[in-house]
C-alpha cells in the first residue's frame, strides 16, 4: 500500500479534517493515552521552534511514545537533496539515505523546513519536505514549510471551540507589518482552513503585490466553492473588518519582491498602520483575534488587543499538542506497526 503522509491539509477532505478535530477535542479533555505506544517519531527541524518542538515530544510522550530531535548541520550531518547532484561541498549525506534509514528506525518522520527566501520558484515547490516523503517508507508529518498544517488544525479547533458552527462565519486574514519579510506559510495555511471550513473569507493586504502565491489561492477558492463559503482580496481596512468575526493576523513578504527585500522594504513601511488595534476591533462584530505566535506586540497588535478576553492565540497555540497528537495517532493507527502504508 501506498503510504499517506500529511504534508497539506489540502491532501485531506472535510470530513477527514473533521475527524482530526473531533479526535484533538477528545485528546483535549483526557490528555493520556497509549495510542503511540511503543513507537517513535524523528523531528527534524532544519529552522528553529518553540511551540512546535514542545508540543510534538510532549504529544508523543503523553501518547507513550517516544520523539528524538535532530537539527541537520548542527547535531546532525548536512543534508543533500539534489538528484544526481556530486557531493563535493558541505553536505555529507543524501537523502535518499536518510530518509530510508529514518525509516528503518522510527515509525513517523516530521519535517521543519523554512524557504531559502531567495527565489520563490524554487521554494514554492518545498524540496524538503517532498524529498522526505518521496524516500520514506513511514509516514511524514508536515512541521512547517511553505505551509503550516498542524497550525491549521489548532486554529480551526479554537475557532469551533469560541464559535461552535463556522459555516459563514466573516473570517479576515489581515497583513501586518513586520520589520523583515517573512514566510507565507501561515498564511497559505490560514486561507486554506477557513475556506475548507465554509467561512466567508477575506483576504485583507496593502496592494496586490501581497496577495499569495496563486496556487493557494486557486485551492481557497475550490474550497469556498465546495463547501459554501466565500473568498474575496480587499485593500480596504475599514469595509474588511466591519462586522468580521474572526480577525486573523500575519505578517509575510510580498511574492513579486521575493530575494529582493530591500525594494519591499518602502512598502512595508508605509503600510505600519495594518496593526491590528482597539479601534479596528471596534468594527467587528465582537470579533475574535488570533495569531499563530510568535508576535511582536504593538508592531503586529496592539497591548490592548492582545490582553483582551477576544484574543485566542494562547488558546490556539495549546491546541497544537491536542491536533498534533491526533495526527500522530490517526498515521499510527492506520499503518501496519507504523511501517507500511495508510488508508484513511
Amino acid at each position: 500500500m501506498t503510504v499517506r503522509h500529511f504534508l497539506s491539509t489540502q491532501d485531506y477532505s472535510r470530513a477527514e479534517i473533521d475527524a482530526l478535530l473531533e479526535q484533538a477535542a477528545e485528546f483535549k479533555r483526557s490528555p493520556a493515552g497509549q495510542q503511540l505506544a511503543g513507537k517513535s517519531i524523528a523531528l527534524m527541524f532544519f529552522n528553529p521552534s518553540m511551540r512546535t518542538r514542545t508540543s510534538f515530544e510532549l504529544g508523543a510522550f503523553q501518547l507513550g511514545g517516544h520523539a528524538v530531535v535532530l537539527s541537520p548541520g548542527k547535531d546532525a550531518w548536512p543534508i543533500e537533496f539534489e538528484v544526481g547532484s556530486v557531493m563535493d561541498g558541505d553536505t555529507e549525506e543524501h537523502i535518499a539515505e536518510v530518509a530510508r534509514v529514518l525509516s528503518r528506525y522510527v515509525d513517523l518522520i516530521a519535517v521543519r523546513a523554512f524557504p531559502k527566501f531567495v527565489d520563490w520558484s524554487v521554494d514554492r515547490e518545498d524540496k524538503v519536505l517532498k524529498s522526505f516523503a518521496r524516500y520514506a517508507t513511514v509516514p511524514v508529518i508536515n512541521l512547517e514549510t511553505i505551509t503550516h498544517p498542524c497550525q491549521e488544525l489548532a486554529h480551526a479547533l479554537a475557532l469551533k471551540e469560541h464559535l461552535g458552527n463556522l459555516q459563514n462565519r466573516k473570517y479576515v486574514l489581515t497583513w501586518t507589518y513586520h520589520p523583515k519579510p517573512l514566510n507565507t506559510a501561515v498564511a497559505n495555511s490560514a486561507l486554506l482552513i477557513a475556506t475548507k471550513m465554509g467561512m466567508d473569507v477575506t483576504l485583507l493586504c496593502p496592494t496586490p503585490e501581497y496577495i499569495l502565491d496563486e496556487r493557494y489561492m486557486e485551492f481557497a477558492k475550490a474550497n469556498a466553492r465546495e463547501n459554501g463559503g466565500s473568498l474575496q482580496v480587499s485593500h480596504d481596512i475599514e469595509a474588511s473588518y466591519r462586522d468580521a468575526d474572526v480577525i486573523y493576523a500575519k505578517s509575510w513578504g510580498a511574492i513579486p519582491y521575493f530575494g529582493r527585500w530591500d525594494e519591499e522594504k518602502a512598502i512595508r513601511e508605509a503600510n505600519r498602520h495594518f496593526i491590528v488595534d482597539e479601534a479596528k476591533m471596534a468594527l467587528t462584530n465582537n470579533g475574535l483575534f488570533s495569531h499563530c505566535l510568535p508576535l511582536r506586540r504593538n508592531i503586529k497588535a496592539t497591548d490592548a488587543v492582545m490582553d483582551s478576553p477576544a484574543c485566542i492565540a494562547i488558546d490556539e497555540a495549546e491546541n497544537r499538542l491536542h491536533v498534533q497528537k491526533a495526527v500522530m495517532a490517526s498515521l499510527i493507527s492506520q499503518s501496519s506497526g507504523g511501517k507500511s502504508g495508510l488508508g484513511f
